[in-house]
């Protein structure tokens, strides 16, 4: 009775942690994309060139799906070496002391679609984040990988991650604001 009630139990634990599945980005149709306002008038964005990430999932259900990130800050790409240079300095990222940039979080429920919480690491600094995610549906592609689409889309305030750079406008106004939108196309593909 002992050694059936063993088995059970072993069977169960086996399924909840063999019935998990990891899905990774797939890098090459997954953008990490940033926007800021600049001078208050208009809005220049960049992305992240060089990152990975996982997703554990239970089956194709998401919810309550763990969630690893980091970018390279070195990737880090506005179409303009000198302001690329700048965000890599002290003065923003310090990519020579912090050189990645990091999140870990969960997909919660919310809905038709899931907010993603977590917590962002920049610098030296961590703090608790949400993101809202839209849920794009799974598919299976034409060389029988699974895939799926997700849109996430939140915002920071830089400065309460050390990214401290502030130059004041004569009329008043930052010349880049501290309100940093972040829009995350990811497609994810199931690992076998």
């Amino acid at each position: 009775m002992k050694t059936k009630l063993l088995f059970a139990v072993l069977l169960l634990c086996g399924n909840l942690v063999f019935g998990q599945d990891t899905w990774s980005l797939d890098k090459s149709h997954t953008e990490i994309l940033f926007s800021v306002k600049h001078l208050v008038i208009s809005e220049v964005g960049g992305k992240f060139k060089d990152f990975e990430g996982e997703l554990k999932s239970n089956g194709d259900d998401f919810e309550g799906s763990e969630i690893q990130f980091k970018a390279h800050v070195e990737s880090i790409n506005t179409d303009n070496e000198q302001r690329d240079g700048h965000l890599k300095s002290d003065d923003f990222f310090n990519a020579a002391e912090y050189p990645e940039l990091k999140f870990d979080g969960k997909l919660v429920k919310n809905g038709s679609g899931y907010v993603l919480k977590g917590e962002m690491t920049i610098r030296d600094v961590t703090k608790p984040i949400a993101f809202d995610v839209q849920y794009n549906g799974t598919v299976t592609d034409p060389w029988g990988n699974t895939k799926a689409g997700f849109k996430i889309t939140g915002s920071i305030n830089r400065f309460d991650y050390g990214l401290k750079w502030n130059t004041l406008m004569e009329a008043g106004g930052a010349v880049v604001d501290e309100k940093i939108n972040i829009v995350c196309n990811v497609e994810l593909q199931k690992q076998v």
